[in-house]
């Protein structure tokens, strides 16, 4: 097998994952005992959609604005640029949408190492507000991590898989990476990755970014943002899918022993076309097609001139379309006669994935040939899970307006007004960006046997802990437990195999209220991850998970000030402890005992 079609596996099964935890529970010593040092660990970050730095690789003159583009100039993400000189930004950020090829006047390049992704845009302001991976990083530093123990593997988020290995040989560097952390540390690597979705079952707000703009924030337009967002190969990465529809690539024979078959093949077992939505909560897409005689994207005086009349000769046709009919490329067909995007999204569906000569990434997965998987995810957030799309009257790219937003909010579907909408609503909510639909796929890789323990969030005396043992599990199927929850906790459910797949080891973490893109900031996970990081590689650890039965503090900054009992809070574990330069009683309060020492009260 090539080298080529070896790291697109890699990277398909390993990257694209909220966030995956990959750390071995094997010795990093000679004798084959576990040290419990875990200096010769190293972490390998795989930062998500948008959040790598981007840096100019050409001469720019920008007119009309005195800031021009210069080589390893900020792109992505430097907002003073954006706002000045817009149109000469999207130069260096746009994509030939068939080709993918840089624009003839400038092109972009991802930055490498750790500042590439702990903030997308460096300053006093901008920088807390763009920042991705910084907090995990100062974390790490806090607890003793080597520099060189923390490798970042920045790409250009804007390509498509194939294109990342044909352009920037991204996944061989990968491989090598992986090999010089091992030659250089010893011992095994923890992968952390974040943010494309398709190995579970893509997000809904990709179809609204490709139809009518997400801005995500930037002060761009909403039709700037389309634009943007339809150049790049990668959009369609995350474009939602049936789990009940799989697409057989020409070499995926290689790993389930089967014969070679001379082209990709698209199949449907019979509970996609059985059940409603493609087993989503609704249908992904809900658009009204322009009545007779009315152009979808007509100019602005066209539309002033148009004789109101006409409207009673025909109506609006409303056509819904499922995640199925998203990922095969049936909307975009269907609308290409309404809107000039959709040829060039059709390209790219069929040349970068549908066509892929290795795997589209489009199909359900089953669970990664790794042996540890940790996945974990926000919910009960309000998600947006459908929308409606009407004609707007003005020109492309801003031809479409949305009408209407189905969200998925704990348990129920409601719309934009606030009204209850029927469908098939999950037992939860996603994490404000993805669907709980799409994010719980990966709890269909647990084993047959799963323990289930569901804890509050925050430091606890194990007073409000419940767990369920050995839960029956149907692979493939989701799992939901039978516990209670005060409505002013903020819970952490952790399903963990109790019998697991042989030689594998599986794991999901439901983070109550995480947002998808803060959970990497989120102070809880990082204690978890650390925790279950350590318990792994201590010798004296017998269980095969972190014991959940309390959270005390494991550094200065979770000890406070009790001001009801005039005394640090968690006297268990804090103390006072007054250091020159503190402001407040609470900085005051510090623990009793070292970070390290409190660690192995969990082994």
């Amino acid at each position: 097998m090539s080298v080529q079609l070896k790291m697109r596996i890699c990277f398909v099964v390993v990257v694209i994952f909220v966030l995956l935890l990959g750390a071995l529970r094997q010795t990093a010593a000679a004798d084959g005992k576990m040290t419990g040092d875990y200096s010769k660990l190293s972490g390998i970050i795989i930062p998500g959609f948008a959040s790598t730095q981007l840096r100019a690789w050409s001469f720019l003159d920008c007119p009309y604005s005195p800031l021009d583009f210069n080589p390893l100039d900020l792109v992505w993400l430097d907002t003073t640029k954006l706002l000045s000189a817009v149109n000469c930004w999207l130069k260096c950020v746009l994509l030939d949408p068939y080709n993918q090829t840089d624009h003839p006047e400038c092109k972009s390049r991802p930055d490498s190492g750790l500042s590439a992704i702990t903030e997308l845009d460096p300053g006093y302001i901008t920088g807390p507000l763009s920042s991705v991976w910084k907090d995990w990083i100062k974390w790490c530093i806090e607890f003793g991590i080597e520099p060189n123990a923390i490798i970042a593997v920045p790409y250009d988020w804007r390509l498509s898989p194939s294109k990342l290995e044909e352009r920037d040989l991204y996944f061989h560097k990968l491989k090598l990476t992986f090999e010089t952390a091992l030659k250089l540390r010893g011992g095994p690597s923890i992968v952390f990755a974040h943010s494309l979705a398709s190995p579970f079952l893509g997000a809904t707000e990709t179809v609204k970014a490709a139809l009518s703009g997400a801005t995500f924030g930037l002060p761009v337009s909403e039709g700037t943002a389309r634009l943007m967002f339809n150049s790049f190969g990668s959009s369609l990465w995350m474009m939602p899918f049936s789990k009940y529809c799989t697409s057989d690539s020409i070499y995926w024979k290689h790993f389930s022993g089967g014969t070679k078959k001379d082209h990709p093949t698209y199949h449907c077992d019979e509970q996609e076309f059985r059940l409603n939505y493609s087993g989503w909560p609704t249908n992904i897409v809900n658009i009204e097609f322009p009545i007779r005689g009315y152009d979808a994207y007509p100019s602005v005086t066209e539309v002033t001139q148009t004789n109101l009349s006409n409207m009673e000769y025909g109506f609006p046709t409303l056509l819904s379309f499922s995640a199925r009919e998203v990922s095969d490329g049936t909307f975009f067909k269907s609308i290409e006669d309404y809107d000039p995007e959709s040829k060039r999204l059709l390209h790219q569906l069929k040349k970068l994935y549908h066509n892929d000569p290795i795997l589209n990434p489009l199909t359900p997965w089953d669970r990664p040939p790794i042996k540890n998987v940790f996945c974990i995810y926000g919910v009960d957030m309000k998600t947006e899970v459908g929308h409606y799309f009407a004609p707007s009257g003005k020109p492309y790219p801003d031809n479409w307006i949305i009408t209407d937003i189905i969200y998925e909010m704990e348990g129920s579907l409601i719309s934009r007004s606030g009204n209850l909408v029927e469908g098939n609503p999950g037992t939860s909510s996603g994490d404000e960006t993805v669907s709980y639909h799409s994010l719980s796929w990966c709890k269909s890789w647990l084993g047959p046997k799963v323990n289930i323990t569901r804890t509050p969030q925050s430091e606890h005396d194990g007073s409000d802990v419940q767990v369920e043992l050995s839960v029956e599990h149907l692979h493939g199927a989701d799992i939901v437990p039978n516990m209670t929850r005060s409505p002013k906790v903020k819970y952490i459910t952790y399903y963990e195999d109790s019998e697991s797949i042989p030689e594998k080891r599986t794991a999901v973490w439901e983070l109550d209220k995480a947002n998808h893109r803060n959970i990497v900031r989120s102070p809880v996970l990082m204690r978890e991850l650390w925790l279950q990081m350590w318990h792994d590689i201590h010798p004296d650890a017998t269980s095969k998970f972190v014991t959940k039965a309390k959270r005390g503090p494991l550094r200065d900054e979770d000890c406070y000030w009790d001001y009801g009992k005039a005394r640090c809070a968690w006297s268990e574990y804090c103390e006072y402890s007054y250091a020159f330069g503190d402001v407040h009683l609470g900085q005051s309060c510090r623990l009793k005992m070292s970070s390290a020492d409190m660690l192995l009260r969990y082994v």
